[in-house]
């Protein structure tokens, strides 16, 4: 097993031993209640206490992000159960690791001291991720709990919209003077008790928190003690502003292999640092909501949720693909009389449309994931259209002739394998224009481009396979 695989395995591992326990609970619970036996109601009291003691430990035993993880894939009833049993102490943390929906359904139980008593337990940063899903009594309590610097922390991060820098920097970091010795940095750091979290590199700063560079722990270490800061720091490092896209901080982490970088404002005062763990929970949230996006899907959904907060989630593109499909079928009507009188026509049009769609869902997963990591521009879109199209009719060619080869042997009709062979490449040429434009177009009217695009280029490619291979059957057959 490789080391990749590992924690997934262990996760479900334990996944796999809490459920054991619930079920043996609910088993023995249920038999002890139907024994008649003396002093029955102390007998059963105490096996519950037992289970839950046992329950109980295995929580306390695990990463918060373990326990999220068992928390998301447990049904409802089992999950507030379970989350019962949580330590008070760990429910901050537990929460910031739980997706959106299942966190909503969590807090929903939560009391306002409770609450109160999980966010309080949180960093700045962190609070300000969890904000929008507290009640407002609960954060306007915290927010007088907090000190006069993390008041202004906690505003500051609050104050850069999703998608930026600025909602994805922390506050915890150590800075160092220029001017002073390694000696005196390394007894400087012996007086924490433990460093930040992906502490990597120390940020020198002067009087006024300009950044002056940035000192490596790794180079620290093996220098002499007796220079100087200002000789060995990186005095030219890589600097994010807080109103950057997340996006291009990504890329420069993955680019230059990076562990944290500075924030700094617009006169380079370090203001927060963004850490590799931020980063990547930004590019799995991104990529997690690509694919709802795709799907059309308007977030992500708990699946254990109640069924009609279920279908609010889905609804609305469901709507649109009815319509699309609506609009197929009466392609189909309108082509009626072909279809009786050659119903060979019935069997192959679904290739048609179903090989443009998977060719367009190539296309346009191509495109947006080429977006997604800035590699496309608004002057791009030409170019990759001629390159997708010349791709689309080689392929056209190839398969659309295989395909009219066959046609011909199955129904020993020549024209109707040119008839295939033609209105394949034409469908597939169809599907890479669209794959293209749709993404484009979202991407000019500032939406997503993986907005419903599964949706849409199958409506295309259905509609449009249907009406090119009906119509040259009915030109050049009939």
């Amino acid at each position: 097993m490789s080391e990749l695989e590992q924690p997934r395995e262990n996760v479900q591992a334990h996944l796999k031993e809490v459920q054991d326990l619930l079920r043996r609970q609910s088993l023995v619970e249920s038999l002890v209640h139907r024994q008649e036996m003396p002093r029955h109601d102390l007998v059963e009291d105490l096996v519950h206490r037992q289970h839950v003691a046992e329950l109980s430990h295995k929580l306390d035993e695990l990463h918060p992000a373990d326990i999220a993880y068992i928390l998301e894939a447990l049904p409802v009833d089992e999950r507030l159960f379970v989350w019962d049993l949580v330590k008070a102490e760990r429910d901050g943390d537990i929460l910031l690791e739980v997706s959106d929906a299942v966190r909503e359904s969590l807090i929903e139980t939560m009391a306002h001291d409770e609450l109160k008593a999980a966010a309080e337990q949180l960093d700045a940063d962190e609070l300000a991720d969890l904000a929008p899903d507290l009640p407002d009594a609960v954060m306007e309590d915290v927010y007088l709990s907090l000190d006069v610097e993390e008041r202004a922390q906690l505003r500051a991060a609050m104050s850069y919209p999703e998608g930026t820098v600025g909602a994805l920097m922390d506050f915890d970091m150590v800075t160092v003077r220029e001017d002073v010795r390694l000696e005196v940095v390394l007894r400087y750091l012996r007086r924490f008790a433990e460093l930040p979290d992906h502490t990597d590199k120390l940020y020198v700063t002067d009087r006024n928190d300009a950044v002056r560079g940035v000192l490596s722990l790794g180079r620290m270490l093996v220098c002499d003690p007796e220079a100087l800061v200002s000789d060995i720091m990186d005095d030219d490092p890589l600097m994010l502003r807080p109103d950057d896209k997340a996006e291009d901080a990504a890329t420069a982490f993955e680019r230059y292999d990076l562990v944290s970088a500075p924030v700094v404002s617009s006169d380079d005062r370090l203001i927060g640092r963004v850490t590799v763990a931020a980063v990547v929970d930004h590019i799995r949230e991104e990529s997690e909501a690509e694919l709802l996006n795709q799907v059309g899907l308007r977030e992500e959904e708990d699946i254990f949720a109640p069924v009609l907060d279920s279908v609010r989630n889905r609804w609305a593109w469901l709507a649109v693909n009815l319509v699309t499909a609506f609009i197929a079928s009466r392609v189909i009507g309108v082509f009626e009389g072909a279809i009786e009188k050659l119903v060979a026509l019935a069997a192959l049009m679904p290739i048609v449309a179903g090989i443009g769609g998977n060719s367009g869902n190539q296309t346009i997963t191509m495109i947006v994931r080429a977006m997604a990591v800035g590699q496309i521009g608004h002057e791009s879109g030409k170019r990759l259209l001629k390159k997708e199209v010349g791709v689309a009719l080689i392929n056209g060619l190839v398969w659309g002739g295989l395909l009219g080869v066959m046609a011909w042997w199955l129904y020993d009709n020549a024209e109707l394998g040119v008839v295939m062979t033609l209105a394949t490449t034409l469908n597939l040429l169809l599907a890479a224009s669209m794959g293209v434009i749709i993404p484009t177009a979202m991407q000019r009217l500032g939406r997503d481009p993986a907005l419903g695009a599964s949706v849409m280029i199958t409506a295309c490619t259905d509609s449009g396979g249907f009406f090119i291979f009906l119509g040259l059957a009915s030109l050049f057959l009939l």
